[in-house]
């Protein structure tokens, strides 16, 4: 990687079940609290179903009473992080149009979707369509350069950030503003990923559901979330004095052209996903310190991210996190939430442990964290994620060198 394509990550923000801010999340993610309940997905009370809603959430102080009867939900999550990363990194210093927005999301408008069939008003197709939450933030940040939305399912926020790192690389922008955003915390998702054995249903104590690479895993628990980043070239940010969390480095993006939902049995795209984005950032496998895996404690999944992990890095070779045993897995916006998890971990230069697993599947031969936090030293590493239709995302992040 050269100094002159390096990319600098100087501003977080996150809406979820699991924090509220990026500081509530860290802090959860260190104590291993999931905030996992049982849920009502309908108001009637007829679909209930573990999962990490975001409690009492208004985007008041974000968007006005009028923008928030034109917008989804998850626009909302992604107006109010997005906003907060932007804050964090202490605005945005470049012309409108050197400002870039890339949103990820599997779903869209899942909500006004569900809400509007049989009688839709004059704002469905507003409040429902997936690139609304790429529109809204390019409107309150004032940015005209380009805005994107990527949607590739659970690696939607993955590809999103990765996207935005080569449009600084290609000079098509000076600070992009990248993330993903999904609130599909309704009753036919619920359904749907329940019927398909996907998703837990049924659990006596939600908060301790999630076990990724576990013996007992039996699905993941659906999440409302939205994550965000600002990234800009990383000799403006030095220029200003801005704080780097970490630099993003390499980016890799593959399909499995395998199976519509089940990913290839020994990880083969997932495997030439990560070898892509090392070669990308210019990283051995040797040198990466840690691995932020996508982890969905699904059989299928787990086993085959396992191997991948295995064949590329050797068995248990590397320390590996699975942060939905905390944050539920909120589908598009996941690989957003894990890159800020990823950057915050080697800011701190510490990796919180994965929550609930006890006992690993003797399939999945990684050296999981569990139990406690594992401090770590400075040093590039590596964040997943992988989807249905076989989409594949890694992002190589790493702490900003001299």
């Amino acid at each position: 990687m050269t100094h002159e394509n390096a990319v600098a990550v100087t501003g977080l923000g996150v809406r979820c079940g699991a924090g509220t801010s990026v500081g509530a999340l860290w802090e959860n993610l260190l104590t291993s609290r999931c905030p996992a309940q049982m849920h009502a997905f309908d108001a009637e009370g007829t679909v209930v179903a573990p999962a990490c809603p975001m409690p009492e959430f208004t985007p008041e102080g974000y968007l006005t009473a009028k923008e928030a009867r034109r917008t989804d939900r998850s626009v909302q999550l992604a107006v109010c992080a997005a906003m907060d990363a932007v804050a964090d990194a202490g605005g945005l210093h470049v012309p409108a149009g050197r400002r870039a927005v890339v949103t990820g999301t599997g779903y869209g408008g899942v909500i006004a979707q569900e809400s509007g069939i049989g009688r839709p008003d004059v704002l469905y197709v507003p409040r429902a369509m997936p690139n609304a939450g790429a529109h809204w933030l390019s409107v309150k940040l004032d940015a005209t350069g380009p805005t994107l939305t990527l949607s590739t399912a659970c690696a939607s926020g993955s590809h999103a950030v990765g996207e935005a790192m080569d449009l600084i690389r290609a000079r098509r922008a000076d600070v992009v503003i990248a993330g993903g955003h999904e609130s599909p915390m309704t009753a036919t998702t619920a359904l749907s990923f329940g019927r398909s054995g996907a998703m837990i249903t049924e659990c006596d104590d939600p908060a301790r559901a999630l076990c990724p690479f576990g013996t007992d895993r039996q699905g993941f628990l659906l999440a409302e979330a939205a994550a965000f980043l600002v990234l800009e070239r990383l000799d403006d940010a030095r220029r200003r004095g801005a704080r780097i969390y970490a630099t993003l480095t390499g980016y890799g993006s593959t399909s499995d052209a395998h199976h519509l939902t089940a990913p290839h049995p020994e990880g083969a795209g997932a495997r030439a996903c990560m070898e892509q984005a090392l070669a990308d950032a210019g990283t051995p496998a040797d040198a990466v310190t840690h691995i932020n895996a996508h982890g969905t404690r699904t059989a299928l999944n787990d086993v085959a991210e396992a191997r991948a992990l295995t064949a590329l890095f050797g068995p248990a070779a590397v320390p590996v996190t699975a942060c939905k045993s905390v944050t539920g897995h909120s589908l598009g916006a996941a690989g957003a939430l894990e890159a800020v998890i990823t950057c915050l971990s080697l800011h701190e230069e510490i990796v919180p442990p994965t929550a609930n697993t006890v006992h690993l599947d003797p399939q999945c031969d990684v050296d999981l964290v569990t139990a406690r936090p594992r401090k770590l030293p400075a040093g590039p590493a590596l964040s997943t994620s992988f989807a249905f239709g076989g989409h594949n995302a890694c992002l190589v992040f790493d702490t900003p060198r001299p």
